[in-house]
């Protein structure tokens, strides 16, 4: 009984266990102590002078940070101008230096550069559009941009600004621009005569053809090596690049290779009050070019949601093109050769991001912008893809309601559990880089200092007398006809009778790629078959 209480007696620790003891006590006192240290010491730098200083709110005017893909680029500083154009309240909304890669909006390029990429469009639109289209494309390394305006484009307080931008040439289009474009070779070849003399879309792609073979020669003029044909709802995005950089990407490209083609990307917008669509819209629809055929014609009915196509509008991409000798545009879509085939490559990541139909009021500018009455008859002879047809008489017919409960239908994605049920299938995608990039230029104060910039470039007599001119210019362009109607008046009566008469004096070469829609399910049935 002795030993038992003997063992049950509490035995005196020994001196290592006590040592031990002691030495986990003075480490967990000192993690405990240290990071209370660390808040009081932050706590008091806070408290006495506003905390540390961010280094995005302190970089040096003098210090020079680069983007990707302008690794050459020389920085200089530029003043933000607290003062905005009337038109342009989305250019401005911040003065915050937190894109700090380019402090001098004219991104001046070194002569050196290669390649030298030129992009051409033909526009309408006013600067809140052009400005961030325009910007965003000089961050990933556009030399030049060729604009071929009217409308709105063409009035001074627009275009004066874009022509106050370096590497940027405004073409107006005057009688002289289109007595210029009646003499093209176009006119007596067969590969754009099945769209001449139609309204509408026809009539736009016929002009866009024709400001594409002027700009070819402009941009070879200019020493550039690719040309780009792209609207102002387009944006290119360089994915698969080593860096985010669309010279770096045509750099890579094999030099037997006449062009690229980038497969389109659609934007599906998640709200139907959309105003700024490069800043708020980062979900967009792949192109059947990027997925499997499988995940394509398997998810096809939920990704179509009851409209005509895939997507709203084309699916057959957007190409750039080497610039050299004889070569011509082939469409919109396309370039092509008189000398030869071109030998070309489809990008397998990088795309054409389309912002089409992204804010409501797209539906009634674009039917502002087309005089076809609004039955199904009639709008086949102005319209080429079947969703343009129906949002025409849509915005033609409804009242306002039911033209928002159209748009919601069969344009917004607002119901989240198959948003990402197809963004877990690789139908949809998210993609920031575009948004980051523009907000970044805006909250930089890039654009209000453009605009800032060529209003005080200009005199008041001289900003008066602009206007004066353009005006004149505008007057005298109001008298011209349409491009429709290019050469049936102008050129010679043979050349009308060889068009109208014998296709076979015509210089025969395919037809011009038109916008296409991409697969429809019943091609896939037809292929299998």
């Amino acid at each position: 009984m002795a030993g038992l209480y003997t063992s049950l007696r509490p035995q005196p620790p020994s001196s290592s266990s006590s040592s031990q003891q002691s030495f986990f006590s003075k480490v967990l006192l000192l993690l405990t102590i240290l990071p209370l240290s660390l808040a009081v010491f932050a706590f008091v730098l806070q408290w006495r002078g506003g905390g540390v200083d961010d280094p995005i709110s302190r970089w040096s005017p003098e210090e020079s940070h680069k983007f990707p893909g302008m690794d050459s680029s020389p920085l200089s500083t530029v003043a933000h101008s607290s003062s905005h154009s009337s038109d342009c309240s989305l250019l401005a909304h911040s003065n915050t230096p937190s894109f700090p890669y380019y402090k001098d909006w004219k991104f001046k390029l070194h002569s050196d550069l290669k390649p030298k990429i030129c992009i051409t469009t033909s526009t309408s639109a006013g600067l809140e559009q052009i400005l961030p289209w325009m910007f965003y494309h000089k961050v990933i390394g556009v030399t030049s941009f060729l604009l071929f305006v009217e409308g709105k484009a063409a009035s001074p307080d627009v275009s004066k600004v874009l022509e106050s931008i370096p590497g940027v040439k405004v073409i107006y289009r005057t009688r002289e621009l289109e007595e210029q474009q009646a003499k093209s070779r176009i006119w007596n070849e067969t590969w754009l005569s099945s769209f001449f003399y139609k309204p509408c879309n026809y009539e736009l792609f016929v002009k866009q053809s024709l400001n594409m073979e002027m700009a070819i020669v402009m941009a070879r003029d200019g020493g550039m090596d690719w040309i780009i044909h792209l609207d102002t709802d387009e944006l290119l995005h360089p994915a698969g690049a080593r860096e985010y950089s669309l010279r770096q990407l045509l750099l890579d490209v094999p030099s037997n290779v006449d062009m690229v083609i980038f497969p389109n990307y659609e934007s599906s917008v998640e709200r139907d009050d959309i105003k700024d669509p490069f800043t708020e819209v980062s979900m967009f629809k792949k192109n059947y070019d990027h997925l499997t055929k499988d995940t394509y014609f398997g998810m096809y009915k939920e990704a179509t949601r009851g409209n005509p196509n895939y997507f709203l509008t084309y699916g057959n991409g957007k190409a750039a093109a080497r610039i050299q000798d004889h070569l011509r545009p082939n469409g919109a879509h396309r370039w092509h050769n008189y000398m030869k085939t071109p030998k070309e490559i489809k990008l397998e990541e990088a795309a054409v991001l389309h912002y089409t139909y992204s804010k409501f009021s797209d539906l009634t500018s674009r039917r502002d912008r087309c005089g076809c009455k609004p039955t199904k008859d009639d709008v086949k002879r102005c319209f080429m893809l079947e969703f343009d047809r129906s949002a025409f008489i849509i915005a033609s017919t409804a009242t306002e309601d039911e033209m928002l409960n159209w748009y919601r239908e069969h344009v917004v994605w607002t119901d989240k559990a198959v948003n990402l049920k197809l963004l877990r299938k690789g139908i949809l995608t998210r993609i920031y880089a575009p948004m980051v990039i523009v907000q970044g230029l805006r909250e930089s104060g890039v654009f209000s200092s453009i605009v800032s910039s060529a209003q005080k470039s200009l005199s008041k007599d001289k900003f008066l007398a602009s206007i004066e001119s353009s005006n004149s210019s505008k007057a005298a362009a109001s008298e011209t006809l349409p491009s429709r109607k290019i050469g049936r008046n102008q050129q010679s009566q043979a050349t009308r009778r060889i068009l109208e008469e014998s296709a076979s004096h015509f210089e025969f070469h395919e037809e011009a790629v038109p916008p296409r829609p991409p697969p429809g399910i019943d091609e896939d049935v037809i292929t299998e078959a």
